[in-house]
């Protein structure tokens, strides 16, 4: 990092907030990743954004990172600047029916809350590992429900006109794990959620009946980012997978898993390679047999990472 960069980075943050060499694998529901250049971990909202109108400024190279539950990480790490948006932006509030959350917050601890207080529609969100920001970037959903059906706005900071915008949920271009995130250089900082009333006992035991549902059918026991895999139109990625005979299949200490064979797991202390080369051999047995190209749901971040 240019030293230029670093005097800037410390006008907005101090040195304790600075972490270099950081490994990636501590970030990352995979388990995996070289080292992180350079490392950022903002206090609040006000230091992110100033982070992300530097960055957008300069040529250097940066990434945003929430709870690193969708991610693969190169072992070789990523020779740029990882700004974590997680562990201190997970303030999240409650008027009436509606919940607004901070990008950093879990979707576990929103669902909790929105049960507590007898909000009902965050129940298929109870499961989910992630972020809100990443689960709005992607439009995160399980058992028939997507984050579209709850989002009424996003606050988003916009790298183009350096600056929070506000954009309403139905301006979001939501679609099967995309969003207009997507297609722009923007990150979410925060999402305001339309909820309605319910029994909180009878929350909780719809959230339990998921909880269970999740628990016996996916192979939570691994790290993994989730899904490998996004459903392909008219069939299922794992029922594709297992056609294909590769439940079970190992590269390293990689696997398909023999519980859910959409899932790719780390097994036995796998390595990024392990994975990405079984994701890859995955999608040329199963275009082989069935002439549908899976299309990865995890994001891969490293060079040697390409499909």
């Amino acid at each position: 990092m240019k030293e230029t960069l670093k005097k800037e980075i410390l006008r907005i943050i101090g040195e304790d907030q600075i972490l270099y060499q950081e490994p990636m694998s501590d970030h990352t529901t995979f388990r995996v990743g070289g080292p992180a250049e350079t490392f950022l971990i903002p206090h609040n909202e006000k230091e992110a954004a100033a982070l992300l109108r530097l960055f957008s400024d300069c040529e250097e190279p940066f990434f945003v990172l929430g709870n690193g539950s969708n991610l693969l990480v190169s072992d070789k790490g990523y020779q740029g600047t990882v700004i974590l948006i997680d562990r201190n932006m997970d303030g999240c509030e409650i008027r009436g029916e509606e919940l607004t959350a901070q990008a950093g917050a879990l979707l576990v601890r929103l669902a909790s809350r929105a049960q507590a207080a007898g909000l009902a529609g965050l129940e298929f969100a109870s499961g989910i590992p992630g972020t809100v920001g990443g689960a709005v970037t992607m439009n995160a959903g399980a058992y028939g429900s997507e984050i579209k059906d709850v989002v009424t706005s996003v606050r988003l900071f916009d790298a183009k006109k350096k600056e929070i915008v506000e954009i309403p949920g139905e301006d979001m271009h939501f679609s099967y794990r995309h969003s207009l995130v997507k297609e722009g250089m923007y990150t979410v900082l925060g999402a305001a959620f339309r909820l309605h009333g319910d029994d909180p006992e009878e929350i909780l035991k719809r959230m339990e009946e998921l909880r269970e549902k999740r628990t016996s059918k996916q192979p939570l026991e691994y790290p993994s980012a989730g899904s490998t895999f996004k459903r392909p139109e008219g069939s299922f990625a794992g029922k594709l997978i297992e056609e294909a005979g590769l439940k079970g299949c190992r590269v390293g200490g990689a696997m398909v898993s023999e519980k859910h064979a959409g899932f790719v797991i780390n097994e036995d202390h796998a390595t990024a390679q392990d994975i990405i080369t079984l994701i890859r051999k995955i999608r040329e047995q199963v275009y082989e047999r069935s002439g549908i190209l899976l299309e990865p749901e995890v994001c891969m971040l490293g060079e040697d990472l390409t499909l």
